[in-house]
């Protein structure tokens, strides 16, 4: 019994030495392996605290008590998309109330809009490759006087960067030739994983008629953007029918890019949706998720968990290992999650600071990739340098 409790299989105190012992190991700079990820990510509830504690203490390591965000304006270019996502309450078809494609005028009206309120960042969200579905948009398309839909975002993001925004744009599922030319006019690009288990793309499954959501799909536009090197954010999507050893795996496919950023996302219920409502994870599995994952991906990597679909959570997101809030608009809501409003930037600095942090500003880009060669060429490089100057934030 004793060789047992040692190896953790015996109980509850073998289960409290083996937690110690991959704690201690991770600490002491041993990468998590898989097994170890899925043991910390069902462990039971009085394990929580000391998995927190070791979160925190890794994340302090790598950066410090400052956790950043992004004040930016949210630009839904399109709602149109071909894939049909169980728990999506963005998707529209062309026909449905609430579709809606920008057009030029608008995204300049609400880039200058944003410009006078304060933003730097220009987020554009749009769905995946509407065209190839409906012959509609591709008129629309035409209308704007582009081909396809990469380059409706190019313009749009030109757009951005006419009006003084550092354009981050999330694209879907883009080739390596559209990857191209959107380094060309973006600081920061990204495309969540959500999960990596092809089970979700099963019959009666939430992927099931979302093409684009394949992980190998996914993961082929990852590589692709690392390859390029584009400042580049992933991450997961929690509550989506997904197991604790499925999101370990996906974290550690992730580890292995040379990301600019990794999202813990959780899913939140919404009339209509096809998941049912008991599938939201609460706060604690957010925030063990959250500590997981700072464990898996080490004291360096930027770890984002959204304030908005976490009100009540923020300081355990700060105990799990957090370094950013990610972005915040003062303008726009979240058009992905419209019932859950944003936190003011105030509001969040005051609890930062109640938990001995500084909430920080930051631009799209984060600043360990501005003068890395090959991210930024030099008009955009010369653009993030004048933004930062202008505004005081670090770049």
């Amino acid at each position: 019994m004793a060789q047992d409790a040692q190896q953790g299989v015996g109980g509850t105190a073998g289960a409290r030495l083996d937690l110690t012992g991959i704690l201690e190991r991770t600490l002491g700079g041993q990468p998590l392996s898989t097994e170890e990820g899925t043991r910390l990510a069902e462990g039971p509830p009085e394990e929580l605290p000391a998995l927190l504690e070791a979160a925190e203490e890794m994340r302090d390591r790598g950066h410090g008590r400052r956790v950043s965000f992004s004040r930016n304006v949210f630009l839904p270019l399109t709602n149109l998309c071909r894939n049909r996502c169980a728990y999506c309450s963005f998707r529209r078809e062309p026909d449905q109330p609430g579709q809606h494609t920008m057009t030029f005028e608008e995204v300049r009206h609400e880039c200058r809009r944003a410009f006078r309120a304060g933003c730097t960042e220009a987020l554009f969200c749009l769905g995946d490759r509407p065209e190839s579905l409906w012959p509609s948009h591709q008129e629309t398309l035409r209308q704007l006087g582009v081909d396809c839909t990469a380059e409706q975002v190019a313009v749009a993001c030109r757009i951005a960067l006419e009006e003084g925004l550092l354009p981050h744009t999330n694209a879907g599922a883009l080739t390596r030739e559209e990857l191209t030319l959107l380094k060309r006019c973006n600081v920061s690009m990204g495309l969540m994983l959500e999960s990596a288990s092809p089970r979700l793309a099963g019959k009666g499954m939430p992927h099931e008629a979302s093409p684009d959501k394949a992980p190998g799909v996914r993961l082929r536009v990852l590589r692709d953007a690392v390859d390029l090197r584009i400042p580049f954010t992933s991450g997961i999507l929690l509550g989506i029918g997904e197991t604790p050893r499925e999101r370990v795996e996906a974290l550690v496919l992730l580890r292995d890019l040379h990301l600019q950023e990794v999202i813990v996302q959780n899913f939140r219920h919404q009339p209509g949706l096809l998941i049912p409502g008991d599938a939201e994870p609460d706060a604690e599995e957010v925030a063990r998720t959250v500590a997981v994952a700072r464990l898996l991906l080490g004291p360096e990597v930027n770890l984002q968990a959204p304030p908005n679909l976490n009100p009540g959570g923020h300081r355990l997101l700060l105990r799990a290992g957090i370094n950013d809030w990610g972005g915040l608009s003062p303008l726009t809501r979240d058009y992905i999650n419209p019932q859950a409003p944003w936190p003011h930037a105030e509001a969040l600095a005051q609890t930062c600071a109640e938990e001995g942090y500084v909430l920080a500003e930051r631009l799209a880009i984060y600043p360990e990739f501005v003068e890395e060669p090959g991210y930024l060429d030099g008009g955009l490089l010369n653009t993030v340098r004048e933004r930062s100057r202008e505004l005081g934030v670090k770049p």
